[in-house]
């Protein structure tokens, strides 16, 4: 990491502009800042030629982010996936935010193709068409292969791994004075979110991750729905080519009545399945990412951000949902307490009374009136009330599941998005609470628990060479006691396990 000069003045021009646009923070955290910082940015709402045009921070936010480079719009990307920390009003304006930008030269485009598969673009394709979409990161040109085939080639952006590593620098010198300087910022972890973005943007810099991604996500079993293939002797780290997959985007198709109807339900109950059934989910399945094919298919591009749940996760998620589709808000309430969503020092019934002041109002509305938005808002308030922690994969499910809802809508806008779940959601946990299902996780964990077992003569022969050092001597107690509680520990999770049924 560089924290220098450059880093410094990369920083300070990223300041001026996010100033300029009157974003430097939502009035919503204005009073945690030092007064000066509430000064500066009092003044640049006063100055701001963009202070009127939007009241939303989130939307003017978007474009100042815009135009500071493909890290800086990873941030705001990430930054409207967590609601809980920065605010619905903040994040839906950051889902303004738009990765698109001119499209580098032809002849680098194909300098980057030669280079990476090792053949003129000629002898590779015999078509090789303008960029017909270009983004932050990379450009997409339509090309023909030798055989025919229409293909889509992905191609990363000349130089753009050193831009974004110094974008990542001056986000990380950033990160660090925001935690110094603005103590209320510790809850948000400043420095873990960069890092955050910095770990995203290294998977989206090789091709090969989404290419793989892609190829999974074709195995899925999702009627109604299409998915290019990959064509990996035409794939590289800097070079992604996948069939071409025909179609209109989502938003813009001309549809009928009974079409739309029909492809909202196949969105929603899509990602349902994706995420319960398979535990591995399309993150970023926006509108310009879903495609409307000729045939009606719904098909998904861009697989660059690929989400994923454990087993247990799907079944305490189906649990959870199927608490409020059902009103069964002490079930919801016990899968959070067994998730370990909710720490156990507060009450279950309190939860479940808190989980029902949300749900109640859902029933009786027409589905039209009933927001996803407006549900997750209230849960947000309400968890934060029982410490509860929102892990990072629980995070893309949900700003997933809102995007899926926000699409279907954008379709069909009296779509039942609860209706339309529950049979997925009610299927999901049939097979997963089944007798065969519950031996299946329970096989499992015995496995985990034989391998920790395992182990454990090799820690106890690594503690012991330790305390036989003169100095630990004295530790020799402590020692037999802590290995004496973590045994009969892992003996009554087994035990628990075989009489719960788990």
């Amino acid at each position: 990491m560089k924290t220098g000069l450059g880093a410094t003045v990369h920083l300070l021009r990223a300041g001026l502009v996010i100033l300029a646009h009157d974003a430097f923070c939502p009035p919503a955290y204005q009073h945690r800042l030092p007064w000066w910082l509430r000064l500066m940015s009092g003044l640049a709402r006063a100055l701001s030629p963009y202070a009127r045009r939007d009241a939303n921070t989130g939307v003017r936010l978007a474009r100042a982010l815009e135009g500071l480079g493909p890290a800086y719009i990873k941030l705001g990307q990430l930054m409207s996936m967590r609601p809980d920390i920065f605010g619905l009003e903040l994040t839906k304006g950051l889902e303004t935010l738009k990765d698109a930008l001119p499209a580098a030269p032809d002849a680098q485009a194909r300098k980057t193709v030669e280079a990476e598969l090792g053949q003129p673009v000629e002898t590779l394709f015999t078509e090789f068409g303008p960029a017909a979409a270009a983004a932050s990161l990379a450009q997409v040109h339509k090309a023909t292969t030798p055989d025919g085939q229409t293909v889509a080639v992905k191609i990363l952006r000349p130089g753009i791994e050193a831009r974004v590593a110094r974008d990542l620098d001056s986000l990380r010198l950033a990160a660090r004075w925001v935690r110094r300087l603005v103590k209320p910022s510790k809850r948000m972890k400043p420095e873990a979110f960069v890092e955050t973005v910095a770990r995203s943007m290294e998977l989206e810099l090789d091709l090969r991750l989404e290419a793989a991604g892609c190829a999974e996500f074709r195995t899925l079993d999702l009627p109604g729905t299409t998915t290019p293939a990959v064509v990996w002797g035409l794939s590289a780290k800097r070079v992604l080519t996948l069939s071409w997959l025909e179609g209109e985007a989502l938003n813009r198709a001309q549809l009928s009545d009974d079409d739309r109807q029909r492809l909202a339900t196949i969105v929603m109950q899509s990602f349902l399945k994706q995420a319960l059934t398979y535990g591995v989910f399309h993150a970023d399945s926006h509108e310009g990412n879903l495609l409307v094919t000729p045939g009606g298919q719904l098909g998904y591009v861009d697989f660059g951000i690929m989400g994923r749940l454990s087993e247990n996760e799907r079944v305490w998620l189906a649990r959870i949902l199927w608490g409020f589709l059902a009103r069964d808000y002490h079930g919801a309430a016990q899968a959070h307490f067994d998730a370990g969503y909710v720490p156990s020092h507060h009450r279950l019934e309190d939860f479940a009374q808190a989980l029902r002041a949300v749900g109640e109002p859902i029933f009786g509305q027409d589905a039209a009136q009933i927001s996803m938005g407006r549900v997750l808002e209230q849960l947000f308030d309400i968890t934060a009330l029982y410490d509860m922690e929102l892990r990072e994969e629980l995070i893309l499910l949900q700003k997933t599941m809102v995007a899926a809802e926000g699409a279907a809508r954008a379709l069909d806008p009296n779509f039942d998005m609860w209706a339309t779940s529950k049979p997925v959601v009610e299927s999901f946990l049939k097979s997963a609470l089944s007798p065969t299902a519950r031996l299946k996780r329970f096989g499992q964990s015995v496995r985990t628990t034989a391998l920790a077992f395992r182990d454990l003569p090799q820690k106890i022969n690594q503690i012991e060479q330790a305390l036989s050092q003169p100095r630990h001597r004295a530790l020799w107690p402590w020692a037999l006691l802590t290995g004496l509680v973590v045994g009969a520990g892992l003996m009554a999770v087994i035990l628990v396990m075989m009489t719960s049924g788990f």
